[in-house]
């Protein structure tokens, strides 16, 4: 009787405890977020999605994936119904995409906002509002794995093809051709180095010869300075020329017409010094006894036509 007692105190003991460990567990895991009932649809795959999945906004756990299964309004999309904390910030612009935790491949519900709208979406448990599903990195991923692989399929072809024989030699004796190249190079700065070093001694050169043509042209634009200057010898030149242009305006004026009055009469005299000497020359008696009776003329009394005289 005594073993079976404490077997019942035992069982009852192992019960209690059990039921304690429940009410804990429940407390424990109780949940009193007031949570909206949201929905999303896509056509796209949603691997390693599942319930109870994590809803994230931009990071955020902000609720949890109720269920997933296919949507009755639009045929062969996949419906996926979330609760999301009532104070998570959803708004008409608000879209979720599909992302991998970690190296584990779970997925879980990523929403962002593109800040478009700051009006919120209205819940409605009954008839639940819609989010846009987009498609996340991984889909992108899965659909240009194709356009990638035949990609990478061109690069190895050409990578062959570069490094075949023919282009091997090409590659080799342009390696060779540089390497010269380089010593030509290397061959022509040892050579230029006695050059490279008068460069400072010719530098300095050319800044003194600079500096003689500056004061050279300082000098000249001092001198025409000093020759345009009012008084200076430009202007005296231009009085000069001035005075000369008016002596031989005067000259002109006065002594020339006088001159050739002065000529005239010069050549008026020696016209009758002519004539004088013409007659000296065919009479020279008319020196002593004068010139004599003119010679009658025709018509006259005592004209001759033999032309003697009477």
């Amino acid at each position: 009787m005594e073993n079976k007692a404490h077997a019942l105190i035992a069982g009852a003991f192992v019960v209690l405890v059990t039921a304690l460990l429940a009410v804990l567990a429940i407390w424990l895991t109780r949940d009193n977020t007031a949570r909206n009932l949201y929905e999303m649809s896509t056509s796209e795959t949603v691997s390693g999605l599942q319930p109870q999945a994590t809803v994230r906004y931009r990071g955020v756990a902000v609720g949890k994936v109720e269920r997933i299964g296919f949507d009755q309004k639009v045929k062969g999309n996949v419906l996926i119904r979330v609760s999301i904390d009532e104070a998570a910030p959803v708004m008409r612009s608000t879209f979720a995409t599909v992302a991998s935790q970690g190296v584990t491949g779970l997925g879980f519900i990523q929403l962002d906002d593109d800040g478009s709208s700051d009006q919120r979406l209205v819940p409605n448990d009954d008839d639940p509002p819609r989010i846009p599903l987009k498609q996340g990195g991984i889909d992108k991923l899965l659909k240009q794995a194709d356009v990638i692989f035949n990609q990478a399929e061109q690069v190895t072809t050409r990578i062959n093809q570069l490094l075949s024989s023919q282009n091997e030699a090409a590659i080799n004796t342009a390696v060779t051709q540089l390497a010269e190249a380089a010593g030509s190079i290397n061959r022509v700065a040892k050579a230029m180095e006695p050059a490279v070093a008068t460069l400072p001694a010719l530098s300095r050169d050319a800044q003194a010869a600079l500096r003689s043509v500056k004061g050279a042209t300082d000098e000249v634009t001092l001198t025409a300075r000093r020759l345009n200057e009012k008084g200076g010898p430009l202007d005296r030149l231009k009085d000069g020329g001035e005075a000369l242009a008016a002596g031989v305006e005067t000259f002109s004026a006065a002594t020339l017409p006088k001159l050739g009055e002065v000529a005239d009469e010069t050549a008026r005299t020696m016209r009758q010094l002519r004539r004088t000497v013409n007659a000296v020359d065919d009479n020279p008696q008319a020196l002593i006894f004068g010139n004599g009776p003119a010679v009658p003329g025709p018509g006259e009394t005592g004209f001759n036509a033999n032309g003697d005289k009477p």
